[in-house]
């Protein structure tokens, strides 16, 4: 069952809001739960284009 591309687009909007940003920061740098954020924001958007 796959959801529909809008569903992906309010979703990053959300994240946009709420989830801080990394792309300040070298990502070799980052402990596990930025990973996890960054990775989380990567899938949503891949989903949402």
């Amino acid at each position: 069952m796959t959801l529909p591309k809008s569903f992906y687009r309010s979703l990053a909007l959300f994240n946009k809001a709420v989830l801080p940003k990394q792309w300040h920061k070298d990502l070799t740098r980052l402990n596990k739960l930025e990973k996890l954020i960054v990775g989380w924001r990567i899938w949503v958007t891949m989903r949402a284009l």
